[in-house]
C-alpha cells in the first residue's frame, strides 16, 4: 500500500477543468517530483490533496484512509503536511511562535530544539518575526513548521523559487537528511530540474492537467518532453 494514492481525479475551478483523471502515488519514505509548465494545474493538485480545493470524481487516500472529502485540518491530522508557494509562514509571528503554532493535536510533536539542531539559522532568529527574515530562512522556517507535526508526507510547492544558489544547495542536502532522519515521504512541485533531480527519485510530468510522463528520475532527465518543455 503506498503512502499517498491519488487516483481518477477531476478537478474544476469556477466551472473550468483543471485537472482530468489524474493519479500518482509516493511510498513511505520516497521522494517525488512533480513537474511541468506554469499553469498545468501542479498546485491544484497538491491543494486538492490538502482539501483546501475539492475533487470533482476520483479519490485520494493516505495509507489507505480516503481523505479527498476532508477538510484539512483532518487531513493533516492524517499525517499531511504542506509548504506552499510564498512559504504561508505567519509575519506577525516570530520563528518560535511559527512553530509551536504548528503542532498537530494528537501527535508527538517533534522538540523544538531538535529542530533548531537542523535548522541552526533558525535558532539564531527564534525570536525574530517571521516577515523579518530572508526569502531562504522563511523557506527553511515553513519545513520546520511542517516537521514539528511528525507527518508522514510533506508536499513543498517550488521551494527554491526566489532563492539564491547557497540556499538551494542547502535545500538540496537538507531533504535527503530529513528522509532519512524523519522517515517522511516528500511530494514535490519544482521548476529548477536539477534541484528536482537531485533530490528526488521518481517523477511525473504534468501536462493540461493530465499526467503526460512518469517515470524514475534517470527516466525523466532524458526524456524529449523534459527537453522540449523544460528546457533541459
Amino acid at each position: 500500500m503506498s503512502l499517498l494514492e491519488i487516483e481518477g481525479v477531476h478537478v474544476a475551478r469556477g466551472g473550468t477543468p483543471v485537472l482530468h483523471g489524474v493519479s500518482l502515488e509516493v511510498d513511505a519514505r520516497e521522494a517525488v517530483c512533480l513537474l511541468g509548465r506554469n499553469g498545468m494545474g501542479k498546485t491544484t493538485l497538491l491543494r486538492t490533496v490538502m482539501g483546501l480545493t475539492r475533487t470533482s470524481t476520483g479519490r485520494i487516500s493516505v495509507d489507505g484512509s480516503p481523505i479527498h472529502q476532508r477538510p484539512p485540518h483532518a487531513v493533516a491530522r492524517l499525517g499531511v503536511a504542506y509548504a506552499p508557494q510564498g512559504r504561508g509562514i505567519f509575519s506577525d509571528l516570530s520563528v518560535e511562535e511559527n512553530l509551536s503554532i504548528a503542532k498537530r493535536r494528537g501527535a508527538v510533536a517533534q522538540p523544538v530544539e531538535a529542530l533548531y539542531e537542523l535548522f541552526p539559522m533558525l535558532a539564531e532568529r527564534r525570536r525574530q518575526q517571521g516577515g523579518t527574515l530572508s526569502g531562504g530562512e522563511q523557506q527553511l522556517l515553513a519545513i520546520a513548521r511542517c516537521l514539528i507535526s511528525d507527518p508522514k508526507l510533506i508536499m513543498l510547492d517550488e521551494p527554491t523559487e526566489g532563492l539564491q544558489p547557497s540556499i538551494v544547495q542547502q535545500l538540496t542536502e537538507l531533504l535527503p537528511t530529513i528522509r532519512e532522519r524523519y522517515g517522511v515521504g516528500f511530494l514535490l512541485v519544482e521548476q529548477n530540474l536539477d534541484f528536482a533531480f537531485a533530490v528526488t527519485d521518481r517523477g511525473y510530468v504534468l501536462e493540461r492537467g493530465e499526467i503526460a510522463v512518469a517515470g524514475t528520475v534517470d527516466e525523466l532527465r532524458d526524456h524529449p518532453l523534459i527537453i522540449e518543455y523544460l528546457g533541459i
